[in-house]
């Protein structure tokens, strides 16, 4: 070990930031998870994150794990510990780490002094030269270095070499020849900094048992399961980063519980299209027989797909979108995450239309609002967009594990029987019956002669008979909207924290903000700042919303965008005044952070009579 050593080093037990600087396609990626996995099987919490670039290989990636006793899963933004492996990014690594904190590198080639920093703590390790004295094979020096700077890594955190010996023994299972080069490869890491190193590091890990049940799992595949789980028989996409994962997830777990056991039948469809306006013209058709379906995409999918939003939302026919959101517009940076496609998923398609948006907030409400979206999408007969975005989508949470009700059963909605058809029941097509804006609607097929077959994208009556005349098309989208007012009631209701003491300052938030509010919050309170938060699920907004912001003199909204879009509809459905929302924005394709948040609202609070938003580009 070299540079400054004890002296402003830092130190911590459990809460510190790991980063890994890579090459994408090096096979970095097994190694930093197997560092992951390796300390929540020590029953410490952790949060981690991967930074990848949109081509397939050669550019930086990074991959940051979050070590948190206290269990915060949101980004806290700094960096302890920099496994600085990429050359090509060296003076922007070595610049994130935070002073006192420490750079690890591969020193078989030297360095001269000016390339490091007098403030942090430099260590050493020669992986290079040790792969190319142990293996001749170039695939295998590179893959190996991976698996050996892990094994360096764990004696100078404190990682349980047994930990880590199981967890390659299950990546390996039935695969002996490669797991045992891949424990040498670790244990000659390990044991070349337990000769050559002070170990362990000033950043130690401590067995803890706060991981508790938890399951550690992405979003997408979260709500690929729920998709199955709701009932879902047919995915039509089309690949887009980052949402891919999530048809691949539903075709995953397809095979496992829609494929029957004796005769290996698939009950299930999913059809890669051409592009994305062919993906969810194939789900409203389907949906339209009877089939629940969706499609999965991400921001430049939605905007393709607008005028087949609008048919499912006029026609009244269910379809469900998973918006697995990305920074945008256009292409924009399609592997960084934002929350900017909300007023996209709200108003979708032309003329005048209101969607239900659904804002999961981990992989467990992915999982629930997966499911729920279904029942919505039938129950309303409209479409129902499900707002992921790529730090949820595509990163590993730890979240609570998933829980079903056996007894639970699909919400159909308003569907016509044969039987009442032909017991001479009053079939209306968009006939509203019973005042909730939601009209009753048949199978093509119940009936031989009644019940409906086709429908049109054009105006009609509530018979569905076509017609121009200005009173009915009034009437039908006054129906269309005492629908959206039922929606309210149904949709999940928001989450309320209340602070410890009484307040006239609230904050809004939603989605995978959620993580950085909370532990924002809780430093806020540390701070005597004393802040009501409300979390909100969905769009159309609960009642809960407008009683919320009519109790505090202001409100915070926080959110990854750069134009406020959360605030814009707030604004927009519950007339509230602009001046009552202060909008707190980030919008740099990184995942937000307790840190920004803290100060953003914590400045603020202390400077009451500056009004201006708060904005991270």
């Amino acid at each position: 070990m070299s540079g400054v050593t004890g002296l402003g080093a830092i130190t911590a037990t459990n809460d510190f930031v790991v980063k890994f600087a890579n090459v994408n396609g090096s096979g970095s990626a097994s190694a930093n998870q197997l560092f992951a996995k390796a300390i929540l099987r020590m029953g410490i919490p952790i949060a981690s994150r991967n930074i990848f670039p949109s081509n397939i290989q050669g550019l930086p990636t990074w991959f940051e794990v979050r070590v948190s006793g206290e269990g915060h899963l949101g980004r806290r933004g700094g960096v302890d510990l920099m496994v600085a492996m990429n050359p090509q990014t060296w003076d922007r690594d070595v610049a994130e780490i935070d002073a006192g904190g420490y750079l690890f590198y591969d020193s078989t080639r030297p360095l001269p002094q000016s390339r490091f920093r007098a403030d942090i703590n430099v260590i050493g390790v020669p992986l290079t030269a040790l792969c190319n004295a142990a293996y001749t094979d170039a695939r295998q020096r590179q893959l190996f270095k991976n698996i050996m700077y892990v094994g360096a890594l764990s004696a100078l955190l404190g990682i349980d070499p047994a930990v880590v010996e199981t967890l390659l023994s299950e990546a390996y299972k039935g695969k002996e020849k490669l797991a045992k080069p891949n424990r040498d490869a670790f244990h000659m890491g390990r044991d070349w900094a337990l000769a050559n190193l002070p170990c362990p590091l000033g950043l130690r890990l401590a067995r803890a048992d706060k991981v508790g049940e938890r399951i550690y799992v992405d979003g997408n595949s979260a709500a690929g399961l729920g998709a199955v789980y709701g009932g879902a028989t047919v995915c039509a996409w089309y690949p887009i980063t980052p949402s891919t994962s999530l048809a691949e997830g539903f075709e995953k777990y397809c095979k496992r519980f829609r494929t029957e056991p004796g005769t290996g039948k698939k009950r299930y469809a999913i059809v890669q299209a051409e592009d994305e306006l062919a993906s969810i013209g194939i789900v409203i058709g389907a949906a339209w027989n009877g089939a629940r379906a969706f499609t999965a995409t991400s921001g430049p999918g939605i905007s393709l797909m607008q005028e087949f939003v609008g048919l499912s939302y006029f026609a009244e026919i269910p379809s469900v979108i998973f918006d697995v959101q990305r920074a945008g517009p256009s292409t924009g940076m399609p592997t960084r995450t934002q929350q900017s496609d909300v007023l996209a998923a709200a108003y979708a398609s032309h003329g005048d239309t209101k969607h239900i948006v659904l804002f999961p907030e981990d992989p467990h409400e992915c999982f629930q609002f997966g499911a729920d979206a279904f029942d919505l999408a039938d129950r309303f007969q409209q479409p129902v967009f499900v707002l992921l975005d790529l730090d949820i989508g595509m990163n590993d949470w730890l979240c609570e594990p998933f829980a079903w009700d056996d007894a639970r059963r699909m919400d159909r909605g308003k569907v016509m029987t044969a039987e009442e058809l032909e017991a001479g029941k009053v079939f209306g097509r968009y006939l509203d019956a019973d005042g909730d804006g939601i009209p009753y609607r048949t199978y093509p097929g119940t009936h031989p002669n009644k019940g409906a077959f086709f429908t049109r994208g054009t105006s009609r009556d509530r018979f569905a008979k076509y017609t121009e005349v200005g009173a009915a098309y009034v009437d039908n989208m006054t129906r269309l909207l005492q629908k959206f007012e039922t929606a309210k009631r149904v949709v999940p209701r928001p989450v309320l924290r209340q602070a410890p003491k009484p307040t006239r300052t609230g904050v809004i938030y939603y989605g995978s903000s959620s993580a950085a509010m909370q532990e924002a919050l809780t430093a806020l309170e540390a701070e005597g700042v004393a802040v009501d938060a409300l979390r909100i699920r969905a769009f159309p907004f609960h009642p809960d919303v407008d009683d919320f912001v009519a109790a505090h003199d202001k409100v915070f909204v926080v959110e990854q965008n750069r134009d406020a879009q959360l605030r814009t509809l707030l604004m927009n459905e519950c007339s509230i005044a602009p001046q009552r929302l202060i909008p707190v924005l980030h919008y740099d394709g990184t995942p937000i952070t307790a840190r920004f948040i803290r100060a953003a609202i914590g400045d603020k609070v202390l400077a009451p009579q500056s009004l201006a938003g708060v904005a991270a580009e």
